[in-house]
Parts: structure tokens; sequence; C-alpha cells
């Protein structure tokens, strides 16, 4: 089982920054394919960004593409979500997702064996 718990969201100003972490815990963190999803009021949970098990390889929604960084610090099982120049669009609850040596499919909230409980992100214009 992997334990993950996502904090940093928050109500920020359109243009403004926030940056998410999601904390694991019960597994060898190195291990797992991270993703960051989002879900609006009204809508499907759609893919924001995800970085490979080994940290060489990031992917991007193209709408967040440029304006958003998933990273990862292995050594406190640790992914973050580094969000600048928001938009009232990027309102959401965010969740941050695990699978073990996840490849290719990371888009797809299927893929994922793991969530976090969200945190929400909310953007005023």
């Amino acid at each position: 089982q992997v334990q993950l718990v996502e904090s940093g969201g928050g109500l920020v100003q359109a243009g403004g920054s926030l940056r998410l972490s999601c904390a694991a815990s019960g597994r060898t963190f190195s291990d797992y394919t991270m993703g960051w999803f989002r879900q609006a009021p009204g809508k499907e949970r759609e893919f924001v960004a995800a970085i490979r098990w080994s940290g060489d390889r990031t992917y991007y929604a193209d709408s967040v593409k440029g304006r958003f960084t998933i990273s990862r610090e292995n050594a406190k099982n640790t992914v973050y979500l580094q969000m600048n120049s928001l938009k009232p669009e990027d309102t959401a609850v965010y969740y941050c997702a695990a699978d073990r040596f996840l490849e290719f499919t990371f888009k797809s909230p299927d893929a994922y064996d793991y969530w976090g409980q969200g945190t929400q992100v909310t953007v005023s214009s």
C-alpha cells in the first residue's frame, strides 16, 4: 500500500503562484511514477502532469505546459507541482496519484493504483 497526502492548495489571484506537495509513504517511492490530476465541479478528472519513476522524464497537459512544473525529491518521498501564472480555469481539486513503474499510460486516471484525498485550488479573477 502507498499512502499519499497532498498539501499546499488555497485561494490565489489570477497570475499568482502556488506549490502543491504530495508526501508518500508505505513503499519504495523511487519505484513509482507520480501524477497530478485535477477535477473541477461537474467535470471529469483530467491529467495535469506526471514524472517518471526514474525522474528523467516529465509530461504535461497542453493547458499547463510552460506554467506548471512537476518535480520529485526521493529523499523526502515527495512530489511537487509548482504552478505559476494561474488562471481561473485552473480552479479545481488537485489529486496526487502513484503507480509502480508506470509507463506510457500516465495520462489515464485508470492507470494509477493509489490516490491522495485531494487539495482545493481556487484562482480568483
